[in-house]
C-alpha cells in the first residue's frame, strides 16, 4: 500500500496523470512570461532617466534576427506555389532552356531558382564592349590599278578579299569577348557635325577622310576605334584586353607604334578632338587627325606603350616582315589581301597554341567504356594541335617576332586524363553525357530497370570522377558540381564563395578556376559538334591532323599518338567492347533526345539538309517506358543531370547570342565581313576541315532536336522510383526481413 503524505493534519491528494500536463503547461507559461518581462525591462532605460530618454526608448523597434539561407524557402511546406521567371524568346534554343541570374553559383541546382527542373540557371550575359573599325568600300584609292581603274571582275575579287579580311577581324575580336562593329560613311553622315565638316574650307582630302572615321565613332559612343588590320593576338586574360572589356575609358588613349591604328576613349573626348581639329589651324598641311591635334601645345591623347596582346599588320610591317604577301599583292591586290588573311589566321592559331604550353586535355571520366563517346572531342583536339596552313610557315606575328614556330613533327601535346585539371596552361575539351548515356555505356547494356538503378547504379558517377583530382572522396557532389559550373562559365573576374570546405583535395587552387570559360569547351555528348567553333576560338580550324610518318625519309622526330586513356585510369577496353559502344551510344541518344531523329542534320559546311536520314540508319523510337526510365535516372543522378543541362544550355546560349548579333549586323555595310553576306565563297580551308570532320562525327551521331518529351522533368522519375520502392518494401509471403534489407540498400 503506498505511503500517504499529510500537511498540517490534512491529507495531500495524489497527483493524477491527467494533472501532470496541466502543471507542466502552467510552469512553461510562467517561465516564458518571466523571460519576456526581463528582456523588455533590460531593453528600456531606467525610470531615473529623463523624459526625453523615455520618449526615445519608447520609439525603439526591437527586431528578431532570423537565419537567412536560400534553402529555407524550399523547406517551407506552407509556401504557396509561384510562377517561374519569365521566359524570353532568346532564352531557348530547341530543347535547351535557361534563365540568367547572379545566383547561378549560390544554388547548386537550377530548379531552386527557375522553379523548372528542365531550365538551367546560367550566369548573366555580360554586355560586350564595342570595337569599331571604319571601312569605305567605295573609296576611290582602292579602285585604282596603276594609272588605270580595276575592271569589273577585279573589283568583285577585291571586295570579296576585303570581306574575308573583315570577317577574320570580326571573328578574332568576338572570340576575345568583344562586339566588333564595322562602320561606314552612313554612320559618319548621321553625325550632326558632318554638316559642319562640309563647310570647312581648305582642308586636305586625307584629313577629311580620317575625320569621317572619328565622326562615325563619335556617332556610336564610347568604345574602341581600331583599324581592321589590328587583331587581338594574345591570351584572353591579358591585362589590356581585360581592362577594355570592363568598358572603363577615363582618358583618350593611343598606343606607341600603332599610329592611327588604335584609339580608346569616351564620347566626350572624341567630340572634343573633332571640334578641335575643325577649328584649328594648318588644315591644309595635316594628313590625319593625330598630326592636326598634336600641332597644338597640349595633346588630348595619353600615349601608352605598345600593347603586347595586339598585332597591327600595317603596310609598313607587312613590307618589312612578310615579303611573300608583298609579292602576291604586286601580282594582284585581291590575291595579296587573301594571302594576308590566311597569314593572320595562321598567326592567331599559333598564338592560341603558345598560350597553352602544357597542351590540350580531352577529359574522359569513367574511361572504360566511353571511348566512342569522346571521339569527336579527341578529333577536335587533334585539329587544334595541328599546324595551320600559312603562306609563310616560319613567320611570327608583329607583336611576337621571336615566337615558337609551329612544327607538325612536334605537335601540340594532347592527353586524355580521367579527371579535370584547372591549370591555366591547359586547354580542356570535355564531353558531357546525359546520365542515361553514362549508365548504358558504363555497363554496356541497353535494357535498364528501376531495381537496377536503385541497387547497382552509383549516383552522380560522372561528376564524381571528373572532379576526383580536386576533391577527396569524402566531399559530396554539391561542391563538385559548383566547381564544374565554374569551369564551364566563369570569367576572369569570378571568384566562388562556395565550396570553402577545410578538407580540400590536392590541386585545389582557387585562382586556377577563374577564367574557366576561356580555357575550356564542354560539348553535350548527344549532339553534333557546333558549326560555329571558328567563332569560339577566333580562327578557322585546320583540316584533321595528318601526322608525319616517322618511317618516311623527310620525317622529323618521333610522333606518338596518345592512347585513348592511360592504364592507370582503369582497364583498357577490349575490341569486343569497342564494337558495342556505337550502337549503345546511338540508342542512348535516341532516348535522351527523342525528337532528334525528326530534325534536319547540319552538313559539314554549316548548312542544313532538308532530307531526313534513312530509316534503316536510325535506332527505333523510344517507348513510353524508355522515357520513364530516363526520367528515373535523372532523378537518381541529380548532379550529373544538372551538369548536362548546364553545359548544354551554356553552349546553346553562345550560339544564340552570336546568331542574333550577326542577324542585326547583316543589315549594315552591304553584308561586308559576314559569312552569309559575302560573295558566296567559303574559305577552302574551312570547307576541307569541316567536310572531313563531318564524316568523322556522322557515325552514330544524331544531333539535337526540338521536342517536348524532355520537359516532363525529373518529377516523373522520382515518382517511378517511389512506386518501385513501395512495391519492393512490401513484405513478401514467408519473408520477414525483406523490408529492412531493401531500405538498407536504399540508404547505402
Amino acid at each position: 500500500m503506498p505511503k500517504q503524505y499529510t500537511l498540517c493534519g490534512r491529507r495531500i491528494p495524489r497527483l493524477g496523470t491527467r494533472r501532470i500536463p496541466l502543471l507542466l503547461t502552467i510552469l512553461g507559461l510562467f517561465a516564458l512570461i518571466t523571460l519576456l518581462s526581463s528582456t523588455i525591462s533590460t531593453g528600456f532605460p531606467s525610470t531615473a532617466k529623463t523624459t526625453q530618454n523615455l520618449r526615445t526608448a519608447a520609439g525603439r523597434h526591437f527586431t528578431v534576427t532570423t537565419a537567412n539561407h536560400p534553402w529555407l524557402n524550399k523547406l517551407n511546406p506552407f509556401k504557396p506555389p509561384a510562377h517561374p521567371p519569365r521566359l524570353r524568346k532568346s532564352d531557348t534554343d530547341g530543347e535547351s532552356v535557361w534563365y540568367a541570374d547572379w545566383s547561378w553559383l549560390r544554388m547548386p541546382f537550377s530548379s531552386a531558382v527557375t522553379l523548372d527542373e528542365n531550365r538551367a540557371l546560367l550566369p548573366p550575359l555580360k554586355e560586350r564592349v564595342a570595337v569599331y573599325c571604319y571601312y569605305d568600300g567605295e573609296d576611290e584609292s582602292r579602285k585604282k590599278k596603276g594609272d588605270g581603274v580595276l575592271g569589273e571582275a577585279e573589283e568583285a575579287a577585291r571586295k570579296d578579299a576585303e570581306s574575308e579580311l573583315l570577317l577574320a577581324w570580326r571573328r578574332a575580336w568576338w572570340a576575345q569577348g568583344f562586339k566588333p562593329v564595322i562602320l561606314g560613311p552612313a554612320e559618319a553622315m548621321n553625325n550632326p557635325l558632318y554638316e559642319e565638316l562640309q563647310k570647312v574650307e581648305g582642308i586636305r582630302l586625307e584629313l577629311k577622310t580620317d575625320l569621317l572615321r572619328w565622326l562615325a565613332w563619335e556617332n556610336m559612343g564610347d568604345g574602341v576605334l581600331a583599324s581592321y588590320l589590328v587583331f587581338p593576338m594574345g591570351p584572353h586574360d591579358d591585362p589590356l584586353l581585360a581592362h577594355i572589356r570592363r568598358g572603363e575609358f577615363p582618358k583618350l588613349t593611343r598606343f606607341r607604334d600603332f599610329d592611327d591604328g588604335l584609339f580608346v576613349g569616351s564620347t566626350g573626348d572624341v567630340t572634343a578632338v573633332i571640334k578641335g581639329v575643325m577649328s584649328g589651324q594648318g588644315l591644309a598641311e595635316a594628313k590625319d587627325v593625330i598630326t592636326a591635334v598634336e600641332a597644338n601645345k597640349e595633346s588630348p591623347f595619353v600615349l601608352d606603350d605598345a600593347p603586347k596582346a595586339l598585332a597591327y599588320y600595317s603596310m609598313a610591317q607587312v613590307k618589312a616582315l612578310y615579303v611573300q604577301v608583298v609579292e602576291d599583292m604586286t601580282v594582284s591586290y585581291s590575291r595579296g589581301l587573301k594571302s594576308l588573311t590566311h597569314l593572320i589566321n595562321a598567326h592567331l592559331h599559333t598564338t592560341w597554341q603558345s598560350t597553352f604550353t602544357d597542351g590540350i586535355t580531352v577529359a574522359k571520366p569513367l574511361p572504360h567504356h566511353t571511348t566512342h563517346l569522346i571521339t569527336p572531342a579527341y578529333e577536335l583536339a587533334q585539329r587544334l594541335a595541328h599546324c595551320p596552313e600559312s603562306p609563310i610557315p616560319d613567320s611570327c606575328p608583329p607583336n611576337h617576332p621571336t615566337c615558337r614556330v609551329c612544327d607538325d613533327s612536334k605537335p601540340m601535346k594532347v592527353t586524355i586524363p580521367s579527371s579535370y585539371s584547372d591549370a591555366s596552361t591547359l586547354y580542356t575539351i570535355g564531353t558531357v553525357p546525359h546520365p542515361y548515356t553514362t549508365s548504358t555505356l558504363g555497363y554496356l547494356r541497353t535494357e535498364l530497370s528501376i531495381p537496377w538503378i536503385r541497387r547497382d547504379s552509383p549516383r552522380d558517377a560522372w561528376t564524381t570522377s571528373l572532379m576526383s583530382s580536386l576533391f577527396p572522396d569524402s566531399i559530396s557532389t554539391t561542391p563538385r558540381l559548383i566547381r564544374f559550373k565554374e569551369a564551364v562559365a566563369s570569367d576572369e573576374a569570378s571568384i566562388t564563395e562556395a565550396t570553402q570546405e577545410k578538407g580540400k583535395g590536392k590541386g585545389d587552387n582557387r585562382s586556377g578556376t577563374k577564367g574557366g570559360a576561356s580555357r575550356s569547351l564542354w560539348l553535350p555528348a548527344e549532339q553534333h559538334l557546333p558549326t560555329d567553333l571558328d567563332w569560339h576560338f577566333g580562327f578557322i580550324l585546320p583540316a584533321p591532323a595528318t601526322y608525319v610518318d616517322q618511317l618516311a625519309p623527310n620525317s622529323k622526330g618521333t610522333i606518338t599518338i596518345p592512347a585513348l586513356h592511360s592504364q592507370k585510369d582503369g582497364p583498357l577496353p577490349t575490341e569486343a567492347d569497342l564494337a558495342l559502344e556505337p550502337a549503345i551510344l546511338s540508342r542512348a541518344r535516341a532516348i535522351v533526345l527523342p525528337n532528334s531523329q525528326k530534325t534536319t542534320k547540319p552538313d559539314p559546311k554549316g548548312k542544313t539538309t532538308t532530307n531526313p536520314p534513312e530509316p534503316h540508319d536510325l535506332p527505333p523510337l523510344p517507348s513510353k517506358e524508355d522515357i520513364l526510365l530516363r526520367n528515373a535516372i535523372e532523378a537518381w543522378n541529380l548532379a550529373d543531370t544538372e551538369a548536362w543541362r548546364f553545359a548544354r544550355a551554356y553552349l546553346a546560349r553562345k550560339s544564340v547570342e552570336r546568331a542574333e548579333w550577326e542577324a542585326q549586323e547583316a543589315k549594315y555595310g552591304g553584308g561586308m565581313g559576314m559569312e552569309k553576306g559575302r560573295a558566296g565563297k567559303v574559305d577552302s580551308e574551312k570547307e576541307k576541315g569541316e567536310e572531313k570532320m563531318g564524316k568523322g562525327t556522322e557515325k552514330g551521331d544524331l544531333g539535337s532536336g526540338t521536342g517536348n518529351e524532355e520537359m516532363k522533368g525529373g518529377s516523373e522519375g522520382r515518382q517511378v522510383i517511389q512506386e518501385a520502392e513501395e512495391r519492393e518494401t512490401r513484405p513478401k509471403t514467408g519473408t520477414k526481413k525483406g523490408t529492412a534489407r531493401i531500405w538498407d540498400r536504399w540508404l547505402d
